[in-house]
């Protein structure tokens, strides 16, 4: 037997240290307000901010007058170096550099009208994923675990895959004021090769299953003692953690595993080789996820901050994410998971048609692009546009409040219900803001 002095001892090893690592299960939630379009969501987030004219907003009058002086002094305006093509029955225009994506336009809502508030990147970053800048508030992440809970009780809810860390990053995947239980579980680190995308201290070298479970009895029985006399929510969230923790020791490893996907699998994410082993590889762990009950799983990748380097930037970035995004959305679909998971695509602003260098492009929050496919949108759509050349939204303007408001409603959550009482107030993802795009819902 483990008495309470061994339990005080071994806290901070093996299963104690994974109570404290931020995972989570939520429960006794009310669930949607009303019928689900989507019952999980995949957010691939470009970190940086991907030029929109350089994507799926092609400007001919930008390239038409490329040379020409720009806005500020010292700046020329730049046309795009690619060529863009329409795809699908749609007819969507997709870059020359996503040859593999364009093979799914018609699954594909491109959202042209996208604007925010900031466009620094660690503020326009913490509003794309908590709705605001100015506030440490709850990621979109544990407002949908907050709302819905999660389908597998031995997973978490929301997991980070390659996450942002640095610059205030931590606070993207936080769960604020919502129950620690909402929290993202963060797999790995920003620029981290796949293989290394570990939890640390998943197995715990000290005691067998059995032992641990007699350990999690008796510290459950201390902390929902300590729980009866001071009601403080943080324990019950350390509580739900200690559990999942306990229980994710099985679950979580053998998700993780890729060893038993198919060779003709590996290859359709290019999983098997550079330059799309490492997003193919988490891509298809997402979707791994996604079939294995977890609401909300965020992907990363870097460096689309591209002053002096657009076109070798966007080469390289594009060759890195094209076939990946393009097996998830074909795997999701052959599976039937596509129908109710809701694929985002996007960064914290986008880029502005004129640069000094003649080899760049710098910060836009006017005006940029995302795209949405699956959960309940429209495939094959455009919504919104840009002026003639990329600077700012003129046309179905989709604002972060609203870019969130939508995708709560796709989950079967109406924005303005979802609260929390927090500091004498209810609180929202949109604050006071936000309107669902629906137009945009199928």
């Amino acid at each position: 037997m483990i008495n309470r002095r061994q339990v005080l001892q071994q806290a901070s090893a093996g299963f104690g240290y994974l109570a404290f690592a931020g995972l989570s299960s939520a429960q006794g939630r009310p669930g949607p307000h009303f019928p689900a379009r989507a019952r999980r969501v995949i957010f691939l987030c470009m970190r940086g901010g991907p030029s929109h004219m350089e994507t799926f907003d092609p400007k001919p009058e930008l390239t038409r007058r490329h040379g020409e002086p720009g806005r500020n002094k010292g700046t020329k305006l730049l046309g795009s170096r690619w060529k863009f093509a329409r795809h699908g029955q749609s007819g969507i225009d997709i870059v020359e550099l996503f040859p593999e994506l364009a093979k799914h336009a018609d699954k594909l809502c491109v959202l042209r009208g996208m604007h925010t508030d900031n466009e620094n990147h660690p503020q326009a970053l913490e509003q794309l994923h908590t709705g605001s800048f100015q506030f440490v508030r709850p990621s979109v992440g544990s407002w949908t675990v907050h709302g819905l809970g999660t389908e597998n009780a031995d997973l978490p809810g929301f997991i980070s895959i390659n996450p942002l860390t640095a610059l205030g990053g931590l606070r993207y995947y936080s769960s604020a004021f919502l129950p620690a239980a909402t929290s993202a579980t963060l797999l790995g680190n920003a620029n981290q090769p796949e293989a290394r995308l570990q939890l640390g201290n998943i197995a715990n070298p000290r005691l067998d299953p059995a032992a641990q479970r007699q350990q999690i009895d008796l510290l459950q029985a201390m902390n929902r003692e300590f729980l009866a006399q001071n009601a403080d929510p943080r324990v019950e969230g350390i509580i739900a953690s200690y559990e999942l923790a306990f229980r994710m020791q099985g679950e979580l490893p053998r998700v993780m595993d890729l060893t038993h996907e198919s060779q003709p699998t590996l290859q359709l994410y290019g999983a098997d080789k550079a330059p799309t082993e490492t997003f193919g590889r988490q891509c298809l762990l997402a979707r791994r996820f996604a079939e294995a009950g977890v609401r909300f799983i965020e992907i990363s990748h870097l460096e689309w901050d591209l002053h002096g380097s657009l076109q070798s930037g966007m080469t390289r970035n594009c060759a890195q994410i094209d076939r990946p995004i393009a097996g998830l959305l074909q795997d999701l679909e052959q599976r039937g998971l596509l129908e109710d998971t809701l694929v985002l695509w996007g960064g914290e602003f986008g880029r502005t048609p004129d640069d000094a260098t003649q080899d760049g492009r710098g910060h836009n929050r006017k005006g940029y692009s995302m795209w949405m496919a699956g959960g309940g949108v429209k495939g094959g759509l455009i919504h919104g546009a840009t002026d003639e050349l990329g600077i700012e939204a003129v046309e179905g303007r989709v604002h972060i409040h609203d870019l969130h408001a939508t995708m709560l409603h796709l989950l079967g959550l109406d924005h303005e219900r979802l609260t929390f009482r927090h500091g004498g107030r209810d609180h929202r993802l949109t604050d006071v803001k936000g309107k669902v795009v629906h137009r945009i819902l199928a």
